[in-house]
């Protein structure tokens, strides 16, 4: 979140602790192909994040060194992967996530190659396992998140459920994110396509944008400037108390905090949840497979898979791994998700999008 699953890149590396780790693009002309082969390009979007320990173990048991190259919000990143396929940013790409998915695929953005340790993956998350082009890394719940001190000085009780998001009390109080270049925002909108069917979602949105919903480009602006109840919200003077974001997106408001307190200022409502599964794959034309190929060995490796839940506060995919316990604490599990079969969302997403954009932006 994955899972995440996720603000400006600076406002990212503040508020969530996030590595910065040098971007690399294409080789620089001068022909050295053997220094070439010691580096390998991660290409993801602005959320990903590896503790420095953990990378430079692998970088030492595997010879490579890791540049990554953040690019963006998911769905921006993903659509300037494949505008680039034919001479790409790097070796794998990070962060497509099951909303697009099919996009990916259908625009060949990546070739096969079968990861060491897929064996261990969730077979809830294996797709594509006839030409195993992609490898699920997280999984995460897209949700509204709500500012708790907001809604206990109101004497409001915050909203459960994506009907109360069309009620009175909560006008002018939700910021979403736009559903044509935010993977969160996409999420959200098939999240209600689940909730009141192909029929049914676009008189939803017609009262959700009555009653004051406010749209923004991504999820960096949308938690870290408009959301009252995040450290980087109350910082920009947020004032929406209600936000699309993930269901672990409270533990990051602990973690960081100094002192950190006893209970996350944020709270999340679980009826309004849409299940995220992001993936990695090797690009078509990557520049060094032999290490792209090593790399998304690291992101199912055991090491990496502990490592991200307090790094992209998204839950790993790979089988037994332990979860950290402020993770387990401050995070919220949400049994019921909404969720979408992958063809239903390929056939579909781009007519929804275009719908939603006209329904709610104009």
């Amino acid at each position: 979140m994955s899972t995440t699953k996720k603000v400006t890149v600076t406002a990212v590396a503040v508020t969530f602790g996030l590595v910065a780790l040098s971007a690399c693009g294409s080789s620089d002309g001068s022909g050295d192909e053997a220094a070439d082969s010691k580096n390998v390009t991660l290409v993801s979007h602005d959320s990903f994040s590896v503790s420095k320990d953990v990378l430079k173990e692998f970088e030492k048991r595997s010879g490579y060194k890791v540049s990554v190259l953040k690019d963006g919000d998911a769905g921006a990143a993903v659509n300037k992967a494949i505008l680039s396929k034919d001479n790409p940013q790097g070796d794998v790409f990070f962060g497509v996530d099951n909303t697009l998915l099919s996009r990916a695929l259908d625009n060949d953005l990546f070739q096969s190659y079968e990861a060491k340790g897929s064996d261990q993956i969730a077979s809830q998350f294996r797709v594509d396992q006839d030409k195993h082009r992609v490898t699920p890394v997280d999984s995460g719940d897209i949700c509204v998140n709500y500012d708790k001190k907001y809604f206990a000085d109101k004497k409001l009780a915050p909203p459960k459920s994506f009907d109360d998001l069309v009620k009175p009390a909560y006008k002018n109080l939700l910021v979403t994110e736009n559903a044509s270049t935010s993977s969160p925002g996409l999420g959200f909108l098939l999240g209600t396509a689940a909730q009141y069917g192909d029929d049914g979602w676009q008189g939803y949105w017609k009262k959700l944008k009555a009653n004051g919903v406010k749209v923004v480009d991504g999820w960096e602006q949308a938690y870290s400037e408009e959301f009252s109840g995040s450290t980087g919200g109350k910082k920009a003077k947020g004032d929406r108390p209600l936000v699309v974001s993930y269901a672990s997106s409270p533990p990051v408001e602990v973690l960081y905090a100094k002192p950190q307190p006893k209970e996350a200022p944020t709270g999340v409502a679980t009826g309004t949840c849409f299940r995220q599964v992001e993936y990695a794959g090797l690009l078509g034309n990557a520049k060094n497979e032999k290490g792209g190929k090593a790399l998304l060995d690291f992101l199912i490796s055991t090491e990496f898979q502990q490592d991200m839940p307090l790094n992209m506060f998204v839950n790993p995919v790979r089988e037994g791994v332990e979860l950290p316990e402020l993770f387990v604490k401050h995070g919220v599990k949400v049994d019921e998700p909404e969720t979408m079969a992958p063809k239903k969302i390929a056939d579909n997403r781009d007519q929804w999008v275009k719908s939603w954009t006209s329904l709610v932006l104009k």
